[in-house]
């Protein structure tokens, strides 16, 4: 699970959650396949989908150096129906 960085809540992805769809922000060097094995080993789901993009790091100053945040690719996984992932379940 090193590749995995955490699950992301945001009002966009509490909404993708009726949809049976989850986000997490994944390692930039991990692909679809590896996350998926991951996703489906970990918390014993079947994965039916993955949409990926790579957020922008944000400029960042301190004093005479800049620099950007830390880049991370998020993911977007939709499960078969019948699935859920614990981690955000309502109950």
């Amino acid at each position: 699970m090193d590749k995995i960085a955490y699950p992301v809540l945001t009002e966009k992805t509490i909404r993708l959650l009726e949809k049976n769809q989850y986000s997490f922000d994944v390692d930039v060097r991990s692909d679809k396949t590896e996350i998926k094995k991951w996703i489906e080993l970990f918390f014993c789901v079947e994965v039916a989908g993955i949409n990926s993009h790579r957020l922008p790091g944000k400029k960042r100053r301190i004093g005479s150096i800049t620099g950007y945040t830390i880049h991370y690719k998020r993911m977007i996984i939709t499960l078969k129906s019948g699935y859920s992932i614990p981690l955000f379940s309502s109950k």
